[in-house]
């Protein structure tokens, strides 16, 4: 273990997980090879020293089995991550078959399910095999709201200073200066590429939706948002000069003409405008401020 590390818990007496193909504790096998002193295997007899080592550092509970597929994809992500966090939080791995009054104690009804303890109690916790981006926004949000409540979280990340930035991926790369230089065809196929090999990409995602509307708003005449201003009601003007208005920063206007023409119309072209509206709304984040207030908009205008 680092120095930092054992000033804050004492975890020494639990194993490490192994590298793959050894066996964890209870038999199982190991999912992974990664061996890192802040992947703990724990079982009942064990798991007072996690509740204990909770009121100085974060941890992660894994529980899984062998036989769940799901845990086969999120269990590699979590070590990944925990090995890469240095010891500012602690995965403790619980086979569920070898140590059942665990999981019972959580109250889990399907695995893998993850729990983070801080202070001998659960505060967070989700269900499922969610994709590394969300795990790792997860982890994060929680250490942000921990690090002054507990002290292993600061003297873990002041030992291991610094993170390194993650390198580059030339495909993204190629992508985004495709879109630089405005060849936003190039850009989406490039995307498409990614996620083809990868399709739980989540910059891949969100860059294919940019560069597809990036690529149909170019398409958009000039005097597209005069002719919607002079015929507000005409759901094909509003429809073209709403991407105007979000391709030039304007997305709050984009979204109030389009849910004008919703309160204005019916069936096929309040529909049309709906759906419009509504895949713009997803080229921006959910708690985007404008998206919030134009939901709001389109509810009320809706019922």
């Amino acid at each position: 273990m680092s120095a930092a590390f054992a000033r804050a818990v004492d975890l020494s007496s639990l194993k490490n997980r192994p590298a793959a193909g050894g066996q964890s504790t209870g038999g199982a096998e190991a999912t992974s090879s990664i061996d890192s002193p802040y992947i703990v295997d724990v079982t009942e007899a064990t798991f007072n020293q996690v509740l204990q080592a909770s009121t100085q550092v974060l941890i992660v509970v894994d529980l899984w089995a062998t036989w769940c597929e799901p845990c086969k994809q999120l269990s590699p992500v979590l070590e990944k991550l925990a090995a890469a966090g240095n010891g500012a939080w602690i995965l403790a791995k619980v086979d569920v078959d070898a140590n059942p009054r665990i999981s019972q104690a959580f109250g889990v009804q399907s695995i893998p399910t993850v729990v983070a303890i801080a202070g001998g109690q659960p505060v967070d916790a989700f269900s499922g095999a969610l994709p590394e981006p969300q795990v790792r926004e997860w982890i994060t949000s929680l250490l942000d709201a921990l690090r002054d409540k507990l002290p292993g979280i600061k003297a873990a990340e002041e030992a291991a200073g610094p993170p390194e930035p993650e390198p580059e991926d030339p495909r993204l790369t190629a992508a985004q200066d495709a879109t630089e230089r405005g060849d936003h065809a190039a850009a989406a196929a490039a995307y498409r590429e990614i996620l083809a090999a990868e399709p739980g990409n989540a910059e891949a995602q969100s860059g294919l939706a940019w560069a597809e509307f990036l690529e149909r708003a170019g398409a958009v005449s000039e005097d597209a948002v005069a002719r919607s201003d002079a015929d507000p009601s005409d759901v094909h003007l509003a429809t073209a000069a709403a991407d105007a208005d979000v391709a030039a920063g304007r997305a709050a206007a984009g979204f109030a003409r389009l849910i004008g023409v919703i309160r204005a119309s019916s069936d096929d072209e309040r529909a049309r405008a709906r759906e419009h509206l509504l895949g713009l709304f997803g080229l921006f984040a959910a708690d985007d401020p404008d998206v919030v207030t134009a939901r709001r908009a389109l509810a009320a205008a809706l019922y």
